[in-house]
């Protein structure tokens, strides 16, 4: 017999077959970007499913020194009851240059199921060969052991634009160019970008190096950081370098002997890179016509209304949506001209949108809420929608349709009702004029008054006793809150600990940038309220500095100085996993009680 959990597995197995068959077939060849004159490189094509009948492109610049070396990869899985399989094929070819030059590689072909597939086109650029000689795949140092010359580490923060018009966007990216073994970074300071709306594009936590070329040389590059840029004022706006503390890995001789031919020692070296500060032209936007909201890019909109035909105070809401690329988080509210008697509110904006390359793409809508007061018949006129287009450099026009509203009588009983908006956003309108109360009151005697009587005098000694003691807690809380230093060092445990509970949280979710910032805003917000510095002054060695006017020890300095080391390391070179944030986190937590009971 054919056990029950083996005819399960069968079965599980034939359902996935037409699921594999039906895959969408992916051809796909690879090879690096720059190569140097007469360097061995790969060339590899890679499919989903078997194939036949492989054809090359022209190499006719490449001499072929191998292939193809072909290999084929399974994988079968089942998640969940979910089967799953993957196939792959690989043909792998040595080529190397024969000379200088940019060269493109057109699509190669295979025959999968009677069906011809073509590969993507690869570029690949050749430049002049490296005297160094070959290491084994370790650089060779071309300056003193010790040291990195500087042209083979350093750093360039890199601008699409360096001359635009005010919100047109441009993006700033920071590469770091090697060619030497990169251990990682102790401490990476970039630009605050003063005078610009900066908004980050998001980048892999790693940092991947590629290929590349510069000056005529192959360089390791990484991109560290890609930020948008919109500038909001006109002139030279200059950007500051960025610095970055760099560990790497040098090969050292430490003696001369036979041996040394063979075996090779080393060091880790620190070397500190500064970029170039570099400058952006910013040139003012042409006089703008009526109705621009600062809308810089290229946009389309749409206009929508809740309805058209309501009762004297109904709600309606007009809702207007401008979709497209450019400085979609700055613009501004259009103006739209109701009649006298509506009632208006201010309107309510939400914006969702992607940063790339290319800019903010996505859109931004915003939602006008008012009040028909008088029944009627009314005309909300088109709305007009200025932006200024970068590419054609001038101001473009866009209109909604008109909004013909008409507003009948309400029956005046009662206060209309209002949806998502808070009652205290709204008048009352009828409620000036009271009913008569028809109730049973309470008379008195003709010549009856209230003045002198014993109900007054006690209402009157009450009063008193009560603005006595109002004042005297008025007086109380006027000094315990007159010293406020005194206060803030009084909140700066609570406050930190607070702080660094939402780190343990980050912690046990294993979000590792969350984590260390948390962490970071901990330390600083603490030291903040109780050194009663202003954040934006404080700095490491600001915070030395005070720390030991206020009697901290040295060790507890090193040891806080460290922690914030460690914190922005980890923020751009993330690794060492949970076990890393825990020490981490004790270790903070340890400092921070140790600072509490020693600052004075």
């Amino acid at each position: 017999m054919i056990p029950k959990k083996l005819k399960i597995l069968t079965f599980a197995f034939l359902l996935a077959l037409p699921a594999w068959a039906a895959e969408k077939v992916v051809f796909t060849m690879e090879a690096p970007q720059v190569v140097e004159l007469g360097e061995q490189f790969r060339l590899a094509f890679t499919v989903n499913a078997k194939g036949q009948n492989l054809k090359l492109p022209d190499l006719a610049d490449f001499e072929v020194l191998m292939g193809p070396s072909t290999s084929q990869n399974t994988s079968f899985q089942i998640i969940n009851g979910v089967s799953s399989q993957s196939v792959s094929f690989s043909y792998l070819y040595i080529l190397r240059a024969k000379k200088e030059g940019k060269f493109n590689i057109n699509a190669a072909s295979i025959t999968v199921d009677g069906t011809e597939y073509k590969s993507n086109v690869q570029n690949i650029e050749v430049v002049k060969g490296s005297a160094k000689p070959s290491t084994g795949g370790v650089d060779t140092p071309t300056s003193t052991p010790g040291t990195i010359s500087k042209n083979d580490l350093f750093v360039k923060l890199n601008l699409d634009k360096r001359s635009l018009y005010k919100g047109e966007h441009l993006t700033a990216t920071i590469k770091i160019y090697s060619r030497v073994n990169l251990n990682g970074f102790e401490d990476i300071s970039i630009p605050n970008f003063e005078g610009f709306w900066a908004q980050d594009i998001l980048l892999p936590q790693q940092i991947s190096l590629q290929r590349e070329t510069y000056n005529g040389e192959i360089y390791n590059v990484g991109t560290l950081k890609k930020t948008l840029l919109f500038p909001q004022q006109t002139g030279n706006i200059q950007i500051g370098a960025v610095k970055i503390d760099c560990i790497v890995q040098q090969r050292v001789k430490k003696s001369q002997s036979m041996f040394d031919d063979f075996f090779d020692s080393f060091a880790n070296v620190k070397a500190t890179i500064v970029s170039e500060p570099v400058s952006v032209n910013v040139s003012p936007l042409p006089s703008p016509p009526e109705g621009f909201s600062g809308a810089v890019g290229r946009f389309d909109i749409r206009s929508s209304i809740t309805s058209r035909n309501v009762r004297e105070n109904d709600a309606i809401t007009i809702k207007l949506d401008v979709n497209g690329n450019g400085n979609i988080k700055l613009i501004n509210p259009p103006k739209i001209s109701f009649p006298a008697d509506f009632e208006v509110y201010d309107p309510k904006t939400n914006s969702n949108f992607n940063s790339s390359d290319q800019g903010l793409i996505g859109n931004i809508t915003f939602e006008y809420l008012f009040l028909p007061r008088f029944a009627g018949t009314y005309t909300i006129p088109a709305l007009k929608f200025v932006y200024f287009d970068t590419s054609t450099k001038k101001y473009v026009t866009k209109a909604t349709e008109e909004y013909q509203i008409r507003v009948e009588k309400g029956d005046g009983t009662h206060a209309q009702t209002v949806n998502a908006v808070a009652k205290e956003d709204l008048k009352q309108i009828g409620s000036d004029i009271r009913y008569i109360k028809a109730a049973n009151l309470k008379l008195k005697p003709k010549g009856y008054t209230f003045f002198g009587s014993f109900a007054f005098y006690l209402l009157y000694i009450g009063g008193a006793l009560t603005l006595l003691a109002i004042y005297l807690l008025n007086q109380k809380r006027i000094r315990e809150n007159a010293n406020v230093a005194r206060m803030k060092n009084k909140k700066a445990s609570k406050v930190a600990l607070k702080r660094l509970k939402e780190a343990s949280g980050h912690l046990q979710t294993g979000a590792d940038e969350k984590f260390y910032e948390s962490v970071t805003r901990a330390f600083w917000g603490y030291l903040s309220d109780k050194l009663t510095i202003p954040a934006s002054e404080l700095s490491r060695e600001k915070a030395s500095e005070e720390l030991s006017k206020h009697a901290v020890s040295t060790g507890i300095i090193e040891r806080f100085v460290q922690i914030l080391d460690t914190c922005e390391y980890a923020r751009f070179a993330p690794g060492g996993g949970s076990a890393k944030m825990k020490e981490l986190y004790d270790e903070a937590t340890e400092v921070m009680s140790v600072m509490e009971k020693e600052i004075k």
